[in-house]
């Protein structure tokens, strides 16, 4: 029976040593180059959200470079962000009805547009012109200091009031966001 027993015992610590080196080697999972991300606000009682993904320069020039000017621009990475609503917004003195859009951006020199698509549900690479809701100019400042990672943000929040903040390298593009 001691026999057995030791055995047994020589048996389990043999599966665990086993399964241990094989869990140490397996790789680790990898992080997405561009993370999901969200910006949420709640406008009286409206909720306005923006799902995008979150790219990093990682040592490119993106303003001007990997985000030309003149040509539209996803928002983000991976899937087109997408903007929903609860309530009738207006941005920037545009009516934009309460659902669901896609939101992408033209780039320049001098203004940004913001582009809300009433297309829904695509890749970030697929854009269709005739399915615009509205082109909106943005206003557009310089940041102190460049942003490795892009984000999107709803800031100085008050009542109804918001301001839509894209932000990334050196540029800041926002446009004001009023619930209805």
């Amino acid at each position: 029976m001691k026999v057995f027993r030791s055995r047994c015992v020589i048996a389990l610590l043999s599966a665990i040593a086993i399964a241990t080196t094989a869990t140490a080697q397996e790789p680790e999972k990898k992080k997405p180059l561009s993370p999901p991300a969200s910006a949420n606000v709640q406008l009286g009682g409206a909720n306005v959200k923006v799902d995008y993904s979150a790219p990093s320069a990682r040592g490119r020039k993106i303003i001007g470079g990997l985000v030309p000017y003149d040509k539209w621009w996803r928002t983000g990475a991976n899937a087109a962000t997408a903007l929903t609503t609860s309530a009738d917004l207006d941005i920037n003195g545009t009516k934009v009805p309460a659902g669901g859009y896609t939101l992408f951006t033209l780039p320049s020199e001098g203004t940004w547009k913001l582009i809300i698509s009433k297309a829904t549900g695509e890749w970030g690479t697929k854009y269709d012109e005739s399915q615009d809701l509205a082109r909106i100019d943005m206003k557009k400042d310089t940041l102190g200091s460049p942003q490795e990672t892009m984000s999107i943000s709803f800031e100085k929040t008050h009542g109804k009031e918001t301001q839509l903040h894209v932000r990334w390298e050196h540029v800041d593009a926002w446009i004001p966001v009023t619930a209805k």
